[in-house]
């Protein structure tokens, strides 16, 4: 037993005492080509690419575990012949680099870097500018995408990738990006256990973050500004969606964030503003919505069809065109203990909670529902009559969709 150890150990030493660093630059260095210093490399192998412009593209790393890292400066532009780097690889770490102009295609896509089957990796500092994709991930797992900002120019979402793309991995950082302009900022399909926050993702033509088929997720910390529409979260369960910002996403179909066949799922702490909708709920259950603000929105949220034993606690309506708008029944769906800016009950009792329930399915909205352009009677006295009258007495909400305890103050975190 003692002398398999001692043999594993000198292979262990032998591998690290002959790894090498190799420098790349154009003139005067070992190489004057990242693919012929990646091909002279041997796993273990350091490659340090010196300030400069590399005319490269479709640089294979294939089965070597090598750290590439590039001096301020480094730019690699690929001539929009193809992928920046095409890495199937463990231990791999790219860092430190500006690749440009990543070839659009309608039937390959084409990325800064692509992964394929690669674990323990890191992809850092990295600037990718006029992207089709920036990263493609691709059946990958234990990895680190961090610090690094992501660009695209195109003008419709057919020339157009995905910022950070993901599928079919596990156990991925997504920290610290920026990605803007691109079709959708980051992109999860069959992504499980990852963990996404202090992205700002902005200006994307579709969603700032689209997830799909993926489980066990984080998301916290993010800001999702100015996109076609902030969050789509679909088909997916056990999310947890902390502290981020959905705000200015405006459109005729826009939303802070959507959610669709979603189970088992916490939202907490987050900020939805300026949104045309802040959340739009269908077919989700057993989600919890807890000390989140709806401020300035067209509506707050929009609940569909199929949606059981959510509850929603403790959050902040502020100043929303329409606060909830509900379609079928209240099933075991439960409002409780928030606080409504156009709540106008007292409390005799000081106890913090209105002697007034709230009912917070306005008329109007049932019948903007139906009638879209009724909307232009908005900020009419006779839309304010009907209301109150609905109020009083619901015939067309749902008669048993009440805030019981609602709050008079806001609730603070």
């Amino acid at each position: 037993m003692r002398c398999v150890f001692q043999i594993a150990l000198f292979l262990s030493i032998s591998y690290f005492v002959s790894a090498t660093n190799k420098t790349v630059c154009n003139t005067g260095c070992d190489f004057n080509s990242i693919q012929t210093a990646v091909d002279n490399s041997k796993s273990g192998d350091s490659l340090f690419i010196k300030a400069g412009l590399y005319k490269e593209s479709n640089i294979v790393i294939y089965k070597k575990s090598l750290y590439i890292s590039g001096e301020a400066g480094t730019i690699i532009d690929t001539e929009n012949k193809g992928y920046g780097f095409s890495v199937e690889a463990t231990d791999i770490v790219i860092k430190n680099l500006a690749i440009k102009n990543i070839k659009v295609s309608y039937t390959k896509e084409f990325a800064g870097i692509l992964l394929f089957k690669s674990y323990d990796f890191l992809i850092e500092n990295i600037t990718v500018e006029n992207a089709f994709f920036g990263f493609l991930i691709q059946k990958s797992k234990d990895g680190i995408i961090k610090n690094n900002t992501i660009s695209g120019e195109g003008k419709a979402e057919a020339d157009s990738g995905n910022a950070i793309h993901l599928w079919h991995c596990e156990n991925v950082k997504i920290v610290d990006n920026d990605v803007r302009r691109m079709r959708d900022g980051i992109y999860l399909e069959f992504g499980n256990s990852s963990y996404i926050a202090n992205n700002y993702s902005t200006e994307n033509m579709r969603y700032g973050l689209h997830f799909m088929f993926s489980n066990d997720n984080t998301y916290e910390n993010n800001t999702f500004e100015a996109n076609g529409a902030g969050v789509a979260v679909m088909f997916s369960k056990h999310i947890k969606m902390f502290s981020n910002i959905f705000k200015k996403n405006w459109g005729t179909a826009s939303y802070g964030i959507l959610l669709k066949e979603i189970n088992d799922a916490e939202l907490k702490h987050n900020i939805f503003e300026d949104n045309t909708i802040g959340i739009n709920a269908d077919g989700t259950n057993r989600i919890t919505y807890t000390e989140n603000i709806f401020k300035n929105n067209g509506y707050a949220i929009k609940v569909h069809g199929a949606c059981y034993d959510n509850i929603y606690s403790r959050n902040n309506f502020l100043y929303n065109s329409f606060d909830l708008s509900y379609s079928g029944k209240l099933n075991s769906n439960k409002f409780e203990n928030n606080y409504w800016s156009n709540y106008t009950g007292y409390d005799l009792d000081k106890d913090g909670i209105g002697d007034v329930p709230y009912r917070p399915v306005k008329l109007f909205s049932y019948l903007v529902n139906r009638t879209p352009e009724s909307i232009v009677l908005l900020r009419s006295l006779f839309i304010d009559v009907i209301d109150f009258s609905e109020k009083v007495s619901p015939v067309l909400t749902p008669e048993n969709l009440i805030d019981n305890k609602p709050l008079m103050h806001q609730v603070t975190w």
